[in-house]
């Protein structure tokens, strides 16, 4: 085992990372699993010490998600509406246990297709903010993951916040997940909806579905054809076929791929109708 490392600041986080290959670690859930021997190799960077690397907060431009929060830390913190879907897949990520350790960069960094913090966050538009030695850059979170366990990361770069950009955090929202159990499950579908109204009709919305493809997609073209549109019946003007071309789900042991598009569409229903259902008059 190499030597491992447990900086302060971020400029040290950063030195270190331009100096040497390092394995970053956090909550370690998802990189103890990968780990095929008892032990990480190498040089480890532990991030958790990091100065203001976890904290949630509202800045000028919008809200920052400092890369070491954990999901418990999402729960926990005074969120608008909108990031409800977010508070609800936080919930859904393994135990307590897990939620209390696991960070929401983490879960990104990972590139898992069933990661339940993707489609809240690609519903929020989110960007990640990446730091190295030379500087910062910000790549949308849809750039962010290219392939199943793949991201734009270079060497010498990490994730040090997710920001969620001014006027992306209206509306309410919702996130849905169906496996095989209620806890402790690998997604076989998941969905997350925001939904901004002004004046009975949708000013705004967001979609996402996730494990439907070798990473969480955006539904653009469905949620195109819903902008401006009555918020009255809205679950029921759900199109299939503006969702399946971005669909491309597989058959695994868990559900075919025809179940997969067969069941987000219901999701998506689901979420729809509950969304709007707050809003009918009593």
């Amino acid at each position: 085992m190499g030597a491992y490392l447990q900086p302060d600041t971020l400029d040290e986080a950063l030195g270190i990372l331009a100096r040497e290959p390092v394995t970053i670690a956090a909550g370690c859930t998802d990189l103890f699993a990968a780990t095929e021997s008892q032990s990480l190799n190498g040089t480890v960077l532990d991030v958790t010490r990091v100065e203001g690397l976890r904290r949630i907060a509202k800045e000028a431009t919008g809200w920052r998600i400092g890369a070491a929060s954990t999901w418990s830390d999402v729960i926990a913190a005074d969120l608008p509406p909108a990031f409800d879907m977010l508070k609800q897949a936080a919930r859904e990520v393994g135990s307590v246990q897990i939620q209390n350790a696991g960070t929401v960069a983490g879960n990104i960094c990972n590139a898992s297709p069933a990661a339940d913090g993707v489609p809240p966050l690609l519903s929020l538009d989110a960007q990640v903010e990446i730091g190295a030695k030379g500087g910062v850059r910000e790549v949308p979170l849809a750039e962010f993951l290219t392939a199943p366990r793949a991201t734009v990361l270079m060497p010498g770069e990490m994730v040090t916040a997710i920001r969620i950009p001014e006027g992306s955090d209206k509306g309410e929202s919702r996130f849905s997940k169906l496996g095989a159990r209620k806890y402790l499950v690998i997604s076989i579908v998941m969905v997350a909806a925001r939904l901004h109204v002004q004046d009975g009709f949708v000013r705004d919305i967001a979609l996402a579905v996730g494990a439907c493809g070798p990473i969480a997609t955006r539904l653009s073209a469905l949620e195109a054809a819903l902008r401006g549109t009555p918020v009255a019946g809205l679950p029921d003007r759900l199109q299939p076929e503006l969702i399946a071309p971005a669909l491309t789900p597989i058959t695994d042991m868990r559900a075919s791929d025809e179940y997969r598009r067969e069941a987000a569409v219901h999701l998506l229903r689901r979420v729809l109708d509950d969304l709007t259902l707050m809003r009918s008059p009593v």
